[in-house]
């Protein structure tokens, strides 16, 4: 039987990121879309999904939901068969990027979510062309369905999470490195620099995709990330 596939998605996101990979990927294995409303850090959120997912899988993380796969790999690298992280970074924040989310949380609590969502997402971090402001107010929805308090505890967790580099260099299962091409937000520079750390990696550059690649190119995603599922895996 085929490896049950864990989608762990992003900042403000919950399993519609996912929904035509899911569908798609669904028809062959187990699929499931974790949950990461709960906890302020990657720690505590990346504890309890170990407390609920399979003894063994494999496991797709975009954006935030990268850093929490990131940080499962790190606590449980025996249980993870294979690892795709998509639009993310193994980096920690920097003093900086910690400042910048600190006005996010607090119009958050001020009751206005809208705002703070523009400015986390702008529209520039998408790949030009028609659909952009569709995918940027379907992402709004969607955070804004999360709710304040989810956005505010994920950008506290983002704050506080750790440097990851370390965990991906001692990787060793089939792993593949994901991103559009426009995506300016987490830029190809930074996935080429993720995917030169860990032994297994693969590259994938999708040419229509900006910072939302399930979305903005779903076909050329589900193509990429069954190609990685029947890597083999080794013992």
């Amino acid at each position: 039987m085929a490896d049950p596939l864990v989608f762990v998605p992003g900042l403000g996101c919950d399993l519609r990121l996912f929904a035509q990979q899911a569908t798609v990927m669904g028809r062959r294995r187990m699929v499931s879309v974790a949950p990461v409303g709960q906890g302020e850090r990657m720690e505590e959120i990346a504890s309890e999904l170990l407390s609920q997912l399979p003894a063994r899988f494999a496991l797709c993380g975009y954006g935030f939901g990268g850093a929490v796969a990131m940080e499962i790999l790190r606590r449980a690298p025996d249980r993870v068969l294979r690892l795709a992280l998509i639009s993310c970074t193994p980096l920690a924040d920097t003093p900086q990027e910690a400042a910048a989310r600190e006005p996010w949380i607090v119009k958050s609590r001020a009751g206005r979510l809208d705002d703070a969502l523009k400015e986390a997402l702008p529209a520039a971090t998408l790949a030009p062309g028609p659909r952009r402001a569709d995918y940027i107010a379907a992402w709004q929805r969607m955070a804004r369905d999360g709710g304040p308090q989810a956005f505010e505890k994920q950008n506290r967790a983002l704050q506080r999470r750790r440097d990851q580099q370390a965990t991906l260099r001692k990787c060793k299962v089939p792993t593949r490195v994901i991103c559009g091409e426009y995506d300016t937000l987490t830029p190809v520079k930074r996935h080429e620099f993720m995917a030169e750390l860990i032994p297994t990696a693969r590259l994938s550059i999708l040419p229509d995709a900006g910072h939302l690649p399930s979305w903005e190119s779903p076909e050329a995603l589900i193509e990429v990330l069954e190609d990685w599922m029947k890597q083999p895996v080794t013992a």
